[in-house]
């Protein structure tokens, strides 16, 4: 058992430490522009955590339901769950791209966005929301391959997601001087590349669930019900998490200085390393 329990939990403890390994590079590629480039990145990535994060449940629903069929080798139901979850992502980020402003806005008051940042975070928000779709398809892919004792394909998948992420956002902002813009383009991409990829792995080692992804079956009302049912519980927790975090940042804006909120931004950087590598043991204990 306890095998069995590291065989799932060092892939996922590694694939986790390179999220915040991405936070930690954009913070240091903005460092050389000055605290107030910190600052936004820090706030405009905050924003994303509330979409993002809030919809964790995609990844942990997904997951549970997936190992529980799994378990009983139903492989109708493990398609089920993955259609299920792929079409609860893309109405989410339809209505995120739909109402970008008014989440835009909403965060702004969250957060207590000073005048002096409002541009900065803005126009990195206003890019990286074009990355919805793929952020969320790739929570989804993410939880289903848990769910299917998989814990290698995420581990791959991230590993590219990051090396091509810092990759381009090095580039953009040190070679085309894009600042802000440049690290937000560089998410965009390299998220897209990763969706696309997970779907490759997919269609290459499970292809028998694309043929079942054309059953009318796997949307049946009550399953779809019970799937956003267990969604709106975990939805509940998740979002008491981001908003302490947020309390954390609108103390900060509330200093005479950004000096103090891109401390605050890289303190919760070690603080998400913590967290996201303990993440890893709760990924196997779902699985």
């Amino acid at each position: 058992m306890n095998r069995e329990i590291l065989r799932l939990a060092i892939p996922n403890i590694l694939s986790n430490i390179s999220v915040p390994l991405l936070s930690s590079f954009d913070t240091y590629l903005m460092g050389g522009l000055g605290s107030l480039h910190i600052a936004a990145i820090g706030l405009g990535s905050m924003a994303f955590n509330f979409v993002y994060w809030n919809c964790g449940f995609l990844r942990m629903a997904g997951t549970g339901l997936t190992a529980q069929a799994y378990g009983r080798k139903d492989q109708e139901e493990m398609a089920g769950v993955l259609a299920r979850g792929l079409l609860v992502a893309g109405v989410l980020a339809a209505l995120f791209v739909l109402f970008q402003t008014l989440i835009l806005r909403g965060t702004e008051t969250l957060l207590d966005i000073q005048v002096d940042q409002e541009t900065l975070v803005a126009e990195y928000f206003y890019i990286r929301i074009w990355a919805a779709p793929a952020a969320l398809g790739l929570m989804v892919l993410f939880g289903w391959y848990f769910g299917m004792q998989n814990a290698i394909y995420p581990l791959l998948l991230t590993i590219l997601i990051n090396v091509v992420n810092m990759g381009l956002s090095y580039y953009m902002v040190e070679q085309l001087d894009w600042g802000v813009t440049g690290v937000a383009w560089g998410t965009v991409i390299a998220q897209y590349i990763g969706v696309f990829a997970g779907a490759g792995l997919l269609a290459w080692r499970y292809g028998w669930v694309l043929k079942l992804l054309k059953s009318a079956k796997l949307l049946v009302r009550k399953k779809l019900l019970d799937f956003l049912r267990i969604n709106g519980d975990i939805f509940l927790r998740t979002i008491c998490l981001t908003l302490s975090f947020a309390l954390f940042y609108n103390w900060a804006n509330g200093a005479e200085t950004t000096a103090v909120v891109a401390a605050n931004v890289i303190l919760l950087q070690l603080v998400n390393w913590m967290s996201y590598g303990v993440d890893g043991f709760a990924f196997a204990a779902e699985s």
